[in-house]
C-alpha cells in the first residue's frame, strides 16, 4: 500500500510506493518494506541535527526549512523562494565578512553594537567607545521634593556637563554642579561651562563679571545697562542725525541737520540751564529762558569770538573786559543808569589814586564833572561861559559877537619889557609897569617927573626933569 506524505498545511508532498525511496525533499522518504530503511533514516536525522550544514543550499527545500550556511556561518530559512538569514550577531573585534542584511555585530574592542543594512554596518549604540566612557545623552530620573523628575543628561568622558529639563526643581540627592536645575538647559557650575559660538537672541545676560576672555568675547558686566545707571570708560558714538534724547519726555535733544548741531529744550516755556559747582555751591552761569527766549548770564562771563545779540543785554553786576583791545560800540549812544533813581553816573578809569579817575554826570549839580583822587570839577560847556566877567563873577569868560570881554580887573604875572616900538598898529596890551616906565622916558633921554627938586645924583647929562606940584 503506497504512502501519501502531507505537509503541515495538508498539501501533499509526494506519494511513495512500497519498497521505494523518495528524494522529493532534502531528506529521503521511504516506502513500505524498503530494504535500506535504517541507513537512510539515520542520515536524515543527522541532516536535521546539523540543519543541512553545507556551503551550498539544499537542492529540494521546503518552505520553512533551515540551512546552516557554512560559508557565512549563519542559519538561513527557506521562504519558498530562497534561503534568508534568520538573524544573529557576531561578537568579535573585526567587522564580519559577507554579512547579510539585518546581521548584528558586537565590536568587542569598543563594546559597541552594529547592524548590517545590506550595504554597510550602522552603529546601533552606544555612541561612545569603551575607552571614551559615558559620553552623550542619557535619560535619567532624579528625585526631588516635588516627586521624581525625568531629565536628559549630557555626559562627556563620564562627566555630566549639562541637564535638560522641562521644569525647574531642586534635586533631593546631591548632584555635583547642579544645586538647582532650571527649565531648559542647566550647565555644570563646577566646570565653568559656557555656551560658545553665535546666538540670535537671549533672555538675559550675566553682568556679574567684567573680565573679558578675549578682544571679541566680552564679559556681561562690560555692557551698558538700559534699566539702571551705568558707566562706560569708552567713547559713545551715535551714528545718526537723530542724535540723543534725554528725559522721561525727551525734553533735551541733541540732533544734526546738514552738519549743523542743535541742542534743544523741547518742553514748552521751560528753561535750558548750565550749572557749575562753585566751592560746593551750585550756580547757574548761563540760562536760556523758555518763557521769554531771553539769555541770563550770572557771574563773571567770558565769551571768546564775535557775539551777536538780538534784543536787550541786561547785566547785573560788573562788566569787565580783560583784554587790551578797544571796545567798539556801533550805537550812537550808550545809556547808563537806566531804570534807576537819579544817581551820579559815568566812566571810571582805574588809576593808583583813590576812586581812580572819573568822568561823570553830577545829578545834584546838573552838570558833567571830571577829575581824579576824589577831586572833581565841572566840565564847561559854551553855555556855561559869560561875556561879562564884571556882572557874573567866577564865571568862565567868552567874547561877545563883537569880540569883547568885560572884566573887573586883570592881573598879569609879570610887568613885561619896556615899550620901545613906534608901531601904532600893534594890538598888544601893555601892563601898568610898562606904561609907567614909558611915561618916565622922553625921546632918547630920561624924562623924570617928580614933586621934589633933583639932586646932583639924579639922571644923566641931557636928561629932562619936571617938577610938579604935590
Amino acid at each position: 500500500m503506497a504512502y501519501t506524505i502531507n505537509k503541515t498545511d495538508g498539501t501533499v508532498v509526494t506519494t511513495i510506493t512500497d519498497g521505494t525511496v523518495d528524494n522529493t525533499t532534502s531528506v529521503q522518504l521511504f516506502g513500505k518494506s524498503f530494504s535500506g530503511f535504517g541507513e537512510g533514516l539515520n542520515e536524515n536525522l543527522v541532516k536535521l541535527l546539523e540543519n543541512s550544514a553545507s556551503t551550498s543550499a539544499p537542492s529540494a527545500p521546503l518552505k520553512g526549512e533551515l540551512w546552516f550556511d557554512t560559508t557565512t556561518n549563519q542559519i538561513k530559512v527557506y521562504d519558498g523562494t530562497s534561503f534568508k538569514p534568520t538573524g544573529g550577531s557576531k561578537a568579535q573585534s573585526s567587522q564580519p565578512t559577507t554579512p547579510s542584511a539585518g546581521d548584528f555585530w558586537l565590536d568587542t574592542d569598543d563594546d559597541q553594537v552594529y547592524v548590517y543594512t545590506g550595504n554597510a554596518f550602522q552603529l546601533v549604540g552606544p555612541v561612545y567607545t569603551k575607552g571614551q566612557t559615558l559620553s552623550g545623552w542619557k535619560i535619567e530620573t532624579l528625585a526631588s521634593s516635588g516627586g521624581n523628575k525625568v531629565v536628559s543628561s549630557m555626559y562627556v568622558g563620564n562627566t555630566r556637563v549639562a541637564i535638560l529639563s522641562k521644569e525647574t526643581f531642586t534635586p533631593s540627592a546631591t548632584q555635583t554642579g547642579f544645586a538647582e536645575i532650571k527649565a531648559g538647559l542647566t550647565l555644570n557650575s563646577t566646570l565653568g561651562a559656557v555656551f560658545e559660538g553665535a546666538t540670535t537672541s537671549a533672555t538675559a545676560i550675566d553682568v556679574s563679571g567684567t573680565t573679558n576672555t578675549s578682544a571679541t568675547v566680552i564679559a556681561g558686566g562690560n555692557f551698558l545697562r538700559a534699566d539702571a545707571a551705568d558707566t562706560t570708560t569708552g567713547k559713545i558714538t551715535i551714528d545718526t542725525d537723530d542724535g540723543v534724547a534725554i528725559g522721561d519726555s525727551q525734553e533735551l535733544t541733541v540732533s544734526v541737520a546738514s552738519n549743523n548741531v542743535t541742542v534743544a529744550q523741547t518742553s514748552q516755556d521751560k528753561d535750558l540751564s548750565f550749572t557749575v559747582n562753585d566751592g560746593g555751591v551750585t550756580k547757574t552761569p548761563l540760562s536760556f529762558q523758555g518763557s521769554t527766549g531771553n539769555i541770563t548770564l550770572t557771574g563773571v562771563t567770558q565769551i571768546t569770538g564775535n557775539t551777536t545779540i538780538t534784543g536787550n543785554l541786561t547785566i547785573t553786576g560788573e562788566f569787565e573786559n580783560s583784554s587790551s583791545e578797544i571796545n567798539i560800540v556801533n550805537d550812537a549812544f550808550l545809556k547808563l543808569n537806566t531804570g534807576n533813581s537819579e544817581a551820579d553816573s559815568g566812566i571810571i578809569v582805574e588809576t593808583s589814586d583813590t576812586d581812580d579817575a572819573r568822568l561823570f554826570y553830577d545829578v545834584s549839580e546838573n552838570h558833567w564833572s571830571a577829575g581824579q583822587n576824589q577831586s572833581y570839577s565841572q566840565i564847561i560847556r559854551l553855555a556855561d561861559a559869560t561875556v561879562d566877567g564884571n556882572a557874573n563873577k567866577e564865571k568862565v569868560l567868552k567874547t561877545t559877537a563883537a569880540g569883547l570881554v568885560t572884566v573887573t580887573n586883570i592881573n598879569l604875572a609879570a610887568v613885561g619889557s619896556d615899550i620901545t616900538t613906534s608901531d601904532t598898529s600893534s594890538v598888544s596890551v601893555p601892563t601898568i609897569g610898562q606904561v609907567a616906565t614909558f611915561g618916565n622916558l622922553w625921546g632918547g633921554s630920561a624924562k623924570i617927573v617928580s614933586t621934589s627938586q633933583p639932586t646932583s645924583g639924579d639922571g644923566n647929562n641931557g636928561d629932562f626933569f619936571f617938577v610938579r606940584e604935590s
